[in-house]
């Protein structure tokens, strides 16, 4: 009933648009004409077109393409569709018509009034009734036919004519490449500071310190003893931070385990509690795994971090042949998107032909979600 009761709107809003449609044609025609007024003229066709577009889109269930058409290919597509819209006013039109005269058949039997489209004070009867009936119900059904077969012209002529071209396509992929590539570098660049950052900080200091301690069992062998014993344990810590940066870098149980097995290790090192749930049917690709676990990890740490969160829930889904994946905590939000580690997240999402999004209001909740592509 919902699909109906949209689909007769938009139509009746295309009929509407296209007498308004009807009207301007001249204006604009003679706009065009006249080289000081062409700019406004195509401006508005521009904008018809937008309007005519969202609309097909928002109650019509047509496809949005998201590309503005140049003026010549919006003015085809406004003269295209007024016979179209027209059309759907003239069915709408007798739909109306025929429900009123139902109604008022219906209302004179029952209570026995003439009925209010005869002039002459006839009163319907049961018979009269059984007999509009069944041409009644086939018109109906005609008039609703006609008003799905409006829709599908809209919809048809919509994806005919304001949909890119195989050039505007080809040029829109062009540009996605470039922004991936761009993207790949800019992962690259930022995970090899990153693991510069956590050698330089960590390991590193602990292998300093080891040389040190050392080189004072070598200087004092009285103390030599208590100096190795020192020594022994900060290998121990330089060989355990070693392991943290490598299961940073990439967990060996990414492969051994798949998706699930190294989420849960994620929970496991997290410092607060995560619930996860990981619905995956089929392992998705390698580099699939990669970055959704990458975005997981990151998300997790920041929530722990920066949220002041007090627990995280983490989804993982494939849908429609993607990988779906939802990070939400319930701190205290207002996590800005653009922010460096939010940002390395979406241009590794990027990277991978993915859609990454951040909603994180004042008070929480924040929420983290990408769709990767399997295929």
């Amino acid at each position: 009933m919902r699909t109906w009761a949209r689909t007769g709107a938009g139509v009746a809003l295309g009929a509407c648009s296209a007498v308004a449609h009807v009207v301007l044609a001249l204006p604009v025609a003679v706009a065009l004409l006249v080289p000081a007024l062409r700019l406004a003229a195509d401006t508005t066709v521009q904008r018809l077109a937008a309007l005519e577009r969202r609309r097909v889109v928002a109650l019509l269930g047509g496809a949005d393409h998201g590309i503005d058409p140049a003026p010549p290919r919006a003015l085809r597509y406004l003269a295209a569709r007024i016979p179209v819209g027209l059309l759907g006013g003239a069915v709408l039109a007798l739909l109306g018509i025929g429900l009123a005269a139902a109604v008022t058949l219906g209302y004179s039997w029952l209570t026995q009034t003439p009925w209010a489209m005869e002039r002459d004070g006839t009163v319907i009867s049961g018979g009269v009734i059984v007999a509009y009936a069944v041409p009644g119900a086939v018109l109906l059904y005609l008039a609703l036919a006609g008003a799905a077969g409006v829709a599908r012209g809209e919809r048809a002529l919509l994806a005919r004519l304001l949909a890119p071209s195989r050039e505007e396509r080809l040029a829109r992929r062009v540009e996605e490449l470039a922004r991936t590539r761009d993207a790949v570098v800019a992962a690259v660049d930022d995970e090899r500071r990153r693991i510069e950052r956590d050698l330089h900080d960590g390991v590193q200091q602990r292998l300093v310190a080891l040389g040190m301690l050392l080189g004072r069992a070598r200087r004092h062998p009285d103390r030599a003893a208590e100096l190795v014993a020192q020594a022994h344990d900060e290998a121990g810590r330089a060989l355990a931070e070693l392991r943290d940066v490598s299961w940073r870098v990439y967990p060996a149980a990414l492969d051994t385990g798949g998706l699930a097995t190294a989420l849960e290790s994620v929970a496991e090192r997290a410092p607060l509690p995560v619930r996860i749930r990981c619905d995956l049917p089929v392992e998705p690709p390698a580099t699939v795994r990669a970055a959704a676990w990458f975005v997981i990890s990151e998300a997790v740490t920041n929530a722990a971090k920066h949220s002041g969160a007090q627990r995280v829930d983490v989804e993982v889904a494939t849908v429609d042949g993607r990988l779906r994946v939802a990070v939400r905590d319930d701190g205290r939000g207002g996590a800005d998107p653009a922010g460096g580690g939010l940002a390395g997240l979406a241009r590794r999402v990027a990277a991978a032909d993915g859609v990454f999004a951040v909603t994180s209001p004042a008070g929480g909740p924040t929420v983290v979600t990408a769709e990767l592509p399997c295929a």
